[in-house]
């Protein structure tokens, strides 16, 4: 799983538990529909740490609390360049 795939689990994985639309996480982290589609459909290779962060914020929590989830914690996670 590259990161990318990761960090889209876990923006499903959340969405799914708070109950939340994609839409109502867009406006929430201001994070463009279309960037956020990117990453969701994981056309990107990378995912920054501004982005990151305001989608944590969208989700009311720190970026740590985000990235704190066993997807992340991977031996086989991949990090692509």
């Amino acid at each position: 799983m590259t990161v990318c795939q990761a960090v889209s689990k876990r923006i499903k994985d959340l969405l799914k538990e708070k109950r939340m639309t994609q839409y109502r996480l867009e406006k929430k982290s201001n994070v463009l529909h279309g960037s956020l589609n990117c990453i969701m459909r994981c056309k990107n290779k990378t995912v920054n740490l501004n982005t990151i962060m305001m989608i944590a914020k969208g989700f009311d929590m720190s970026v740590l609390e985000f990235l704190n989830d066993p997807v992340f914690f991977s031996e086989e996670l991949e990090i692509e360049y």
